[in-house]
């Protein structure tokens, strides 16, 4: 079994779990590269993305990706959510584990106001 085996296997386990419980909350996912970091607030009864955050968006004053970085990518993606009128989430992570770059993502949407 190959690193990105276990990598789809873990992201079909997260979202499963996710999409069985989610009924009328929204999905904030989470996809990192080596330089930039996403984020999206997706309603998942719709299948539509709500809004969108990333290091290469216009509201996105520094550059790179690191734990600070992805951190103000998470204020930016709580404040767009809560202007759209969203404040309970579930946090889907993908494939990654919670540590480092998507931990500070994820706290920086709580610090906003997103609750998850």
């Amino acid at each position: 079994m190959t690193k990105l085996d276990r990598d789809i296997r873990r992201q079909n386990r997260v979202r499963k779990d996710l999409k069985a419980r989610a009924t009328d909350k929204c999905r904030l996912t989470v996809f990192r590269s080596s330089k930039h970091i996403y984020a999206q607030i997706i309603d998942d009864i719709s299948g539509k993305t709500i809004v969108s955050a990333s290091s290469l968006s216009k509201d996105f004053k520094e550059k790179g990706s690191d734990i600070n970085g992805a951190s103000k990518v998470g204020v930016l993606i709580g404040e767009k959510g809560i202007s759209a009128g969203i404040k309970d989430v579930f946090f889907d992570r993908g494939r990654y584990r919670y540590h480092g770059r998507v931990k500070a993502l994820a706290e920086g949407a709580r610090e906003a106001g997103l609750i998850f």
